[in-house]
């Protein structure tokens, strides 16, 4: 089972959430007005075994397409919106909210059909009650020519189209299948997250977004494990003709199922849960994002797994921005840098692992007391050349051996610390050996790295790699930059 994608790091992905003011997304589908009445309920009611509710607080909120397109702006991506309203009050609140919200709106009024709105009655983070004002009807065929007009006039702003179908008769069958041409005609990227049985209705789409509940009803397969999930997201797939399949999987992350590629099964990212409402919808933002700002379909789905673990982490229908991303991004690639740091056992099976999915594992070894730029060059060099970096530093009994009393300057955990801490490297281990060699054999290396300060000969175990077909990298040194060149400037300037 492939869980994450070898190269990509938090690093990658916080690269890519800069490029989200990129993405230009256009979203077509059921718009809803989302209404929270809060209060306080503490006696029952005389007249029925029912709770009280003594409202304190109301407020409303985008919901349905309207809630995905909020989530794209909020991300920082280019969002368009192609829905219907009634013309009513809920119609016009929809509107007034939609004003302030970075959304580009393009909504079709139908006279005679009410505006979805859904009112939820909390006590806490507890739902009382909740009161759905919709009609499910298919839109009438007027309405419907006026909402494909609407999309034909935006589709050539975008990049990237979500179908957000919730199923309240907006992506009626002909609006569907229009969109799905129409988008298709010009290369456009399509999401679709589905609510009918058949997922031959969005045939074509680029990806399908459907939950486990979703999955399980249109392909009669219970996605709760992953091998379920896998044959799920492949039934799926081949029924809507797509690319890929997003199985979105709640508490359990997510399955990307693509054609000729191995499934990729990603755990969830929440650290706690809240309320999952409005999740799906952010996971579906993320993802169109992403994929508008040019990230592959792992990464995407990656991007989109971290935004909706925030989603969920925050009560009611709840929106993610791009600095909250940017902060858990960077915030876990901290706690990842202590995870970097192992002893010599865990590291040859971290090896073995990497070498059974196929990975070209790298091997840099050194004191390295004062990182410089010529051992940032070094490691970033290295680290082109293979999948996995492995650091090997002196222990500090090993540097006083070969370096003298004074040396190192900073301790092994010190020096550990920041080593692991540098995005090229990816594992570091110490060594008290005045050699690698014997880790060298345990670790297996396919690229063992050095400075051209070396000859291939002088490099320790530089004929074992080259035994079982590895290479030696001789990486060219920076002038200027050496530890102990660092170390007789600052001595000289102390006297």
């Amino acid at each position: 089972m492939d869980i994450a994608p070898a190269s990509i790091g938090d690093t990658e992905l916080a690269q890519l959430v800069r490029r989200f003011t990129e993405a230009r997304v256009l979203v077509l589908g059921d718009v809803m007005l989302d209404r929270y009445v809060s209060g306080s309920a503490s006696r029952l009611s005389p007249e029925a075994p029912i709770p009280v509710l003594r409202p304190t607080a109301r407020r409303a909120t985008l919901g349905g397409a309207a809630n995905v397109a909020l989530n794209i702006a909020t991300l920082g991506g280019q969002a368009s919106l192609v829905g219907v309203i009634g013309k009513d009050a809920e119609g016009a609140e929809l509107t007034s909210l939609l004003g302030s919200s970075g959304i580009v709106p393009h909504l079709v009024v139908a006279p005679g059909r009410p505006t979805t709105a859904k009112t939820r009655f909390m006590v806490g983070t507890h739902q009382l009650l909740r009161l759905d004002e919709e009609t499910t009807t298919e839109i009438d065929a007027a309405t419907a020519d006026l909402v494909l007009a609407t999309f034909a006039n935006v589709l050539h702003t975008a990049d990237v189209v979500v179908l957000s179908d919730y199923a309240k008769g907006v992506l009626s069958n002909a609006v569907l299948s229009v969109a799905l041409e129409r988008a298709r005609a010009l290369g456009r990227i399509l999401i679709a997250d589905p609510k009918r049985t058949d997922f031959a209705a969005y045939h074509g789409a680029t990806v399908l977004t459907p939950n486990e509940h979703e999955v399980r009803q249109a392909t009669q397969i219970d996605a709760a494990e992953d091998r379920e999930a896998t044959r799920a997201g492949q039934r799926a797939l081949e029924d809507a003709g797509c690319q890929a399949v997003v199985v979105t999987r709640s508490a359990k992350g997510l399955t990307l199922v693509r054609r000729d590629a191995p499934p990729l099964h990603l755990p969830t990212r929440a650290r706690e849960v809240a309320d999952v409402s409005g999740a799906g919808d952010t996971l579906v933002a993320a993802l169109a994002v992403a994929l508008g700002a040019g990230a592959a379909l792992p990464e995407a789905a990656m991007l989109a797994n971290v935004t909706a673990g925030i989603s969920v982490g925050k009560p009611g229908t709840a929106t993610v921005s791009q600095e909250e991303l940017l902060g858990v991004l960077h915030l876990e690639d901290l706690i990842a840098t202590d995870r970097k740091i192992v002893e010599r056992a865990e590291a040859t099976q971290r090896a073995a692992a990497w070498h059974a999915r196929g990975r070209r594992i790298g091997f840099a070894n050194g004191c390295f007391d004062l990182i410089h730029p010529g051992h940032v060059r070094l490691l970033r060099e290295a680290r082109a050349r293979c999948d996995r970096l492995i650091v090997a530093l002196n222990t500090d009994a090993s540097v006083q051996r070969l370096k003298g009393p004074t040396r190192p300057l900073q301790n092994e955990t010190a020096r550990a610390t920041v080593m692991a801490s540098l995005a090229p490297v990816d594992l570091v281990v110490l060594f008290d050996e005045d050699t690698p060699l014997e880790l060298i054999k345990a670790l297996r290396p396919d690229v063992l790295v050095k400075g051209a300060d070396y000859s291939i000969d002088q490099v320790v175990g530089a004929d074992l790699v080259q035994s079982w077909g590895g290479t030696v990298l001789l990486v060219e040194l920076q002038a200027g930059h050496s530890t102990t060149g660092t170390i007789r400037r600052m001595t000289k300037e102390l006297q």
